[in-house]
């Protein structure tokens, strides 16, 4: 089911990039994507495919060479002020503590950079609650070098969220860290998703990954990109680990999977 105003609107675009050698690369073509309001999407499919395009699309980083993007019923035309990021490696500055690295957005997005200096105490307020809500109380004062690796991706979604943006753009924030750390984390954002709701856009290779966190997972053919199919995720909330061996959950990943497996073969195929 379609939202009925989508908060996220690529209607449908096309990214050529161009090379300073002149040559270029079709990465999407005819991608159509609409994210509701508040909704959890994740977006999955062969390596390559253009998943990290579509968020650079999303977040204004990158323009369309045909179509349109929209987000919060505007085109978008430049790097969006309402977007917060989070990427697989947490790029935490290493001279700043943990608490000065969650600040970070706040020091150059307005409205709080023009207010920082006289408010960094109630900002800071603010960041140490959020690093309390997934497991950092009393680390605010520790370098991201003395943090383990799941440690330093939990303060880089409390840097993605200290704004309060009205969209979140994950590009595989877990991809790096072990199964079980992995895991644990799903259940950190899912809190976090549900208590802030914003609109959520997660690029992941894992399935399962997908269908535990998101309300819709779309899944893309090979490059060049678009949408081949969309799932609905039926499952309650608040989602368990458990809940992912049941039958229905499993099945999902499985017919998930087996859509891009097929994109992949199509895509071997046309290069034979």
């Amino acid at each position: 089911m379609l939202p009925r105003v989508a908060f996220v609107d690529l209607d449908p675009v096309r990214l050529n990039y161009r090379a300073p050698d002149g040559h270029s690369t079709l990465a999407l073509d005819g991608a159509s994507m609409k994210i509701g309001k508040g909704q959890f999407a994740a977006l999955v499919g062969p390596s390559g495919c253009g998943k990290s395009t579509v968020l650079k699309l999303a977040s204004g980083l990158l323009p369309p060479t045909q179509g349109r993007v929209g987000v919060a019923g505007r085109e978008v035309k430049g790097p969006l002020k309402v977007a917060g990021m989070a990427f697989q490696n947490p790029t935490l500055l290493p001279w700043l503590s943990t608490l000065d690295n969650v600040l970070v957005p706040l020091r150059i997005v307005d409205p709080y950079r023009a207010q920082f200096r006289q408010k960094r105490a109630e900002y800071a307020d603010v960041a140490s609650a959020l690093l309390k809500t997934v497991g950092l109380a009393g680390f605010e004062k520790r370098y991201p070098w003395q943090l383990s690796g799941g440690m330093q991706q939990r303060a880089s979604l409390c840097r993605a969220l200290i704004h309060e943006p009205e969209l979140l753009l994950l590009d595989e924030p877990f991809g790096a860290l072990d199964a079980f750390t992995r895991e644990d984390l799903w259940g950190v954002l899912q809190d976090l998703w549900m208590a802030r709701r914003p609109t959520v856009l997660l690029v992941t290779h894992d399935l399962r990954e997908a269908a535990y966190l998101a309300d819709r997972i779309f899944v893309m053919s090979a490059r060049p990109g678009r949408i081949v199919a969309t799932h609905e995720v039926p499952f309650p909330r608040p989602r368990t680990l458990k809940m992912s061996f049941e039958d229905a959950f499993v099945h999902l990943v499985y017919e998930v999977r087996t859509e891009i497996s097929v994109a992949r073969e199509a895509a071997s195929a046309a290069e034979a």
